[in-house]
């Protein structure tokens, strides 16, 4: 897939991602203009914190696991991910976060893998539920596993042919955007991506990148 091409499914992403953040916004202000009862002001104002820190914390995700964020460095702190994906999921109390990551470091690369696991890993969890994040180094390389467990798990079919590199490019849409990144990164590092969701509630997703 093209450079560009691929860009422009993650811009797609990214808008389809903001719009509800950010038209609540739209709808706060418009609201609040109008709005003269002091209790209803205060609901508009808490409305518009809400979404103002969603949108907030959905950049900051989109920067580290799509984007440059790290500078010119090679490494990444991993507590910056771990507050990323807390930022993202945690702050409704919908989704809980085991966090099993040692490593005070990893590569922009391994990051993004990590991360976009991640998105997907929380993204199926529709009723709430574990989101379980692990990684270890060792002199084989890196190995990262994510687990997502609730009352619903769903994994859209064509995400998980985009994750194992099994979709056409010419068919990949923009909501696949983020498993398609998880299979060229591993590919081009020389490793693979694991999916297991045969068993009900529970979703496993392994990847093995060489040193």
């Amino acid at each position: 897939m093209k450079s560009h091409e691929f860009a422009s499914l993650l811009c797609s992403r990214l808008c389809h991602d903001l719009l509800s953040p950010v038209g609540a916004l739209n709808n706060g202000i418009e609201l609040l203009a109008d709005e003269n009862d002091p209790e209803m002001r205060a609901r508009c104002l808490e409305l518009l914190a809400d979404s103002a820190r969603a949108s907030a914390n959905k950049l900051k995700f989109f920067r580290l696991a799509f984007g440059a964020a790290g500078g010119f460095a090679d490494e990444v702190d991993t507590s910056e991910a771990r507050a990323a994906i807390e930022g993202l999921f945690g702050t409704d109390g919908r989704i809980k976060l085991a966090w099993m990551v040692d490593e005070l470091t990893m590569s922009k690369s391994e990051l993004k893998i990590l991360l976009n696991l991640a998105l997907i890993a929380g993204d199926s969890l529709v009723r709430g539920g574990t989101l379980a994040v692990g990684a270890e180094k060792h002199q084989g390389g890196l190995d990262i596993v994510v687990r997502a467990e609730g009352a619903r798990v769903v994994l859209d079919p064509e995400i998980k042919k985009a994750m194992l590199g099994e979709a056409s490019e010419e068919d990949i849409a923009p909501r696949a955007a983020a498993a398609w990144l998880i299979h060229s990164l591993a590919s081009e590092g020389g490793g693979e991506v694991q999916v297991a969701d045969a068993e009900e509630g529970v979703l496993l997703f392994g990847a093995s990148i060489p040193a």
